[in-house]
Order: C-alpha cells, then structure tokens, then sequence
C-alpha cells in the first residue's frame, strides 16, 4: 500500500492544487480489508493561509503557547529577550498586549499553557548553571512562582491533566568544551512547587549495549549522564508517561511521571540511504534536484515529539532534523566534516575517488565519531545527520513507519523551488524536518511536521500508524526557518475552527493557517 501511495497520491495532489479533501480511501492500519468507504467517517482537512504576524526580527518568534481562556498569543522572543503577547480573539485584527519581561537573568526558550497558567523556560546567563521554570497568570500575567531546574531548559510543556510541568534541560558544555554539565529531565508539581531533577547516572553503566543498538555517547571526557542532551517532550494523553528527545545522542528516554524515574533509554539506530524508497539528494553542487541511492547511513537525531494513541497504543512521532557538535574554544570539539575530507577503506569503496568528486557524495556532511569500524584510520562506513523524514515509533521504541524519502519526493514535485532549501541544504540536512505536532480532527490523527530549511510545514494522515498518507504542503511567502508548530482546536480557536500556529525563527513572523 505504501508504494500504491508514492505512485498515486503526487498525481492526486497536482490537481488539487497541494491539498486533498478526502484522503479516506487511503486510511487504515491493514486490520479490516473488508472496511468501505461508508464506514469511515467523512472529515474534511483543507488547511489554508489566515494571517500572519509580525513578532519582530531574527529571533524574535520561536516557540507559540495558547491560552484558550483569554485567547492570547505567548511567543518566545529572544530577539527582545521576552515573552510577546497578542491578542487574537479577533484573529483578523490581533492586538499587541505588554509583554512579558522575565525576572530571572537569562533567555526564553519555550513557553507551554494550561489551566490559565503560563510556564516559560529560561536558560541562565552562563548556560552550564541551573536554569529555571518561570510561572505566569495568563489573565493577569502576574509572576507567582520560579522553580529551579538542570542546565539549559530548552523545553517546557504541562502534562494533559495540568498536575506536572516536564521540562528538558540538554545541558550543553561550554564552547571550549571544558565544562560539561549533565543533560536532566525535570518534573514539577504544580500544586506543591516540588521539583525532581532526573539525570542520566542510572545509565552510565550501560553505555557499551546502548551504543551497539545506535546510541552515540561521544563527547570528550563524557559519561553518559554528562553526554545526553535532552531536547523534546511529548506526555501521554494519561500524563502518567514522557517521552523526551535526546537529539545529539539518537535516542528517546522514557520517563515515568508517576514514580519519577527515567525508565529507559530507546537507541534509535541508523537508515541506510542505499536502500530503495530512501534515496537522497547529497549534493549541492550537481546542478541537479535529483533523490539517488548513495553508500551512507543516516543518524535520525530527532529534535521534536509528539504523542498520540490510536485503539489503547501509545505511539510517538519524532521529527528527524539531525545535528552536530560543534564547539570551536580551546581545546573545543567538532565532529562534522565532508565526505571528501575522509580517508576511506578502498576495499569497501572501490570506487572511492568517483564517489568523492563533489558532484557525486563528496560535499555530504558527515560525522568523524563514527565509521571507522575496525579502529584502522580509514572509514569503513559513512554517517549522515539527520533522516529527512519523520518517523511513528511505539512507545517502547519499535520503528512503525519511516517516511523515508517522501518528504523529498513530494516537495520536490509540488515545490521544486523550496526543494531542500532550492537544493542549497541537500549536501547538509536536507529540508531539516523540525517541528512536529498532531491535531485530533473528527476520528483523524492530522500530523504537522515544520521544515526548517524548506520554510514550509507539510501535512498527513496519520491515523493508521502503518500507512500515513500525505495531504497538504502549508508555505506563506516571507516565513523563514519554521521553530515550532502549534495546533489549535476548533473549540478553543477564536475562528470557531482549527488552526495551525507557525512560528517562524528567522523571519520572525507567527503565521495562522485554518483548516477549511
């Protein structure tokens, strides 16, 4: 059914003009082949542009949270090292309120709103020292809390039930590589003000197996405590369950929150781009838009979750963006380099020299921590950031579908201009698929996934984890490096329908899309 889909759907697609109304013959997770259409709920999803406001600079629009009761608008803005607060009751005519100026030194890294309570992540001034959670009245926005937390709160959300806040504290080192402070998961209660800062200790003695499964534990000197960067939350519709990124280190952890312990830590392993249906384009300097096989793997590296359930089965959604560690003080340490700058085993790549040229794989970004299997000083495999895709794993870390290359497939037939950043990220990351969130509409699971290079949000059915189905491509002229996406429901929107809210990091801008 998948490849039914690639052949069928781009087809589809070109005649709707980016956008299907009814994809519902396409749904299902292969567990009733007698189901006909007449048993499928018909819900329409045609999300269309709205408006979009201007925050301010680069910087300036990073991460959105909603109030549903006083129908604000609370973005992170670094830029003026606030939070930014509109008013969108009238989402034709927004107001700009008085921002939100944290008392804590520091910068905003991500708000999360429940309950007419807002939380806001702040990073200390000296990035390797404690953080903090800042609590806000979201109709007064009055401060009437700080929590301390582990270093660098890059992410912050409220459990579903309103009783935790869960935070992701990735615990980066300094640029000289000298102070490394351990990545944490933190959870605070919110009626008390207790907070558990978890760390990663528990682990350290099982870094060999976790390594051998595509866990990666390679900063100098690092235990694995010190080495995970926790980077992303998603919190079961229960809140008895976390889900948290740990990007550098190609892993998910599992947190329960009701016992407060991390219970485990998923590897996600590599993608073999030689595979068929996982063709890249590697390069940026081929004068080509063009998916080929090549000899590498990519590291999936997941920057955002998010969670759903479908028939009692926790499923999570990663958005596989990729990164590296590049830290340039004294003695510092950078693990990206090109293909071309690789001695490699002329026994595995015979063709080595042809496949160097730059017009073939020879500008892919790769990293030097891995590929040297036999420790003889050339490379005996090739590694990737990133797995251009998203990817719907269970809860326990089993891999349910890959999108594999059909992100590339349909922006590159329906958008051949914004195709991995018009080719110029395709020797990189790709279209950097970043922000990722779900949005219930009828009996679907409608997925948002933001593609920071390609500055457009792509759209699919996820309501059969075995077989999504691509609906939409969302792009608005001036929105550039989409941060995070944020889905509206239709009966918390001032519109009366759903919306999708897009925040925009360089542009600054936070765009509105409606579904139609």
């Amino acid at each position: 059914m998948k490849n039914y889909l690639k052949l069928v759907l781009p087809t589809i697609l070109l005649f709707t003009f980016f956008s299907c109304d009814k994809i519902d013959d396409f749904l299902g997770d292969g567990s009733d082949d007698d189901q006909t259409d007449d048993d499928i709920p018909v819900t329409e999803v045609n999300y269309k542009f709205y408006s979009t406001l201007q925050v301010g600079g680069e910087g300036a629009s990073e991460i959105s949270a909603y109030d549903p009761e006083t129908k604000k608008l609370f973005v992170v803005n670094v830029e003026s090292n606030e939070i930014s607060v509109f008013d969108i009751s009238d989402l034709g005519d927004p107001v700009r309120l008085n921002p939100i100026l944290c008392p804590n030194p520091g910068s905003p890294n991500s708000v999360s709103v429940k309950n007419g309570l807002l939380a806001v992540a702040i990073e200390a001034e000296d990035k390797q020292s404690q953080g903090a959670v800042e609590l806000f009245k979201t109709n007064t926005q009055e401060d009437i809390a700080t929590y301390k937390v582990g270093a660098l709160p890059d992410m912050v959300t409220f459990t579903p039930d309103g009783k935790y806040i869960v935070v992701a504290n990735e615990g980066e080192p300094n640029d000289d590589y000298t102070v490394d402070p351990e990545g944490k998961v933190s959870i605070i209660k919110v009626e008390t003000g207790d907070v558990y800062n978890l760390d990663f200790t528990a682990f350290n003695g099982d870094e060999e197996s976790l390594e051998a499964a595509g866990f990666r534990v390679f900063g100098p000197n690092a235990t694995l405590a010190m080495d995970v960067e926790p980077e992303y939350v998603a919190v079961s519709d229960d809140s008895k369950k976390a889900w948290v990124t740990l990007q550098e280190n190609n892993g998910v952890a599992v947190v329960n929150l009701e016992t407060k312990q991390i219970e485990s830590i998923l590897p996600l392993g590599f993608k073999d781009y030689s595979a068929t249906g996982n063709e890249i384009d590697p390069s940026d300097r081929d004068d080509k838009k063009q998916l080929r096989s090549v000899p590498a793997f990519g590291i999936y590296q997941p920057d955002a979750i998010a969670y759903y359930n479908v028939n009692g089965m926790d499923y999570i959604v990663t958005a596989n963006e990729g990164d590296a560690r590049e830290y340039e003080g004294t003695p510092g340490f950078v693990e990206e380099g090109r293909l071309d700058d690789l001695v490699l085993d002329s026994t595995v790549f015979p063709d080595f020299e042809t496949l160097q040229l730059e017009e073939n794989v020879g500008r892919l970004k790769i990293t030097t921590t891995l590929g040297d299997i036999d420790n003889d000083g050339d490379y005996d495999e090739i590694y990737n950031y990133g797995a251009r895709s998203f990817t719907i794993w269970s809860g326990t870390g089993q891999l349910i579908h890959d999108s594999a290359n059909d992100i590339s497939e349909q922006t590159l037939a329906l958008t051949p201009g914004a195709f991995n950043g018009d080719d110029g990220r395709s020797d990189d990351k790709g279209a950097e698929p970043e922000a990722v969130t779900i949005q219930k509409i009828g009996d679907r699971y409608i997925l948002f996934v933001g593609l920071e290079r390609n500055n457009q949000v792509i759209v699919y059915d996820i309501s059969g984890p075995y077989f999504p189905a691509f609906i939409q491509i969302l792009e608005t002229a001036g929105d550039v490096g989409p941060e995070g996406v944020l889905a509206i429901a239709a009966e918390d929107s001032p519109t009366g329908k759903e919306l999708l809210v897009v925040s925009n990091e360089v542009s600054g801008t936070v765009t509105f899309y409606e579904n139609n």
